[in-house]
């Protein structure tokens, strides 16, 4: 397994537990958490705790992903090739002849 493809998992598994601890979160309208019954009275932990620590999960794992992302960007396999474009190299290209255009030919009818 590459280490690139360590990474593509870590960016998947971050991006799935940003996405639940967002959702999960008590928007001023009222979020996800309020269907799973966490709307009552009844919280464990109080609502202020419960919100800083989502808020810091959040950009955690915002921040994580963003690392794991540009981090992800150095592993990549190049296949030991400079990353310069050949489309420049003047000694690399060859030169091929154009196609000769097609001749016109008379094989319609005259208008009678």
């Amino acid at each position: 397994m590459s280490t690139f493809t360590i990474f593509l998992a870590l960016i998947v598994v971050v991006a799935f537990l940003l996405i639940v601890v967002i959702m999960v979160q008590n928007p001023k309208g009222g979020g996800l958490s309020s269907s799973f019954g966490g709307g009552g009275t009844q919280q464990l932990g109080g609502v202020k705790k419960t919100t800083d620590f989502l808020d810091k999960s959040t950009w955690t794992l915002a921040t994580l992903l963003l690392i794991l992302i540009l981090l992800s960007n150095v592993a990549i396999n190049r296949g030991g090739e400079s990353a310069d474009s050949k489309a420049l190299d003047l000694d690399t290209t060859t030169s091929q002849p154009l196609p000769k255009p097609a001749q016109p030919t008379n094989d319609t009818a005259p208008a009678e």
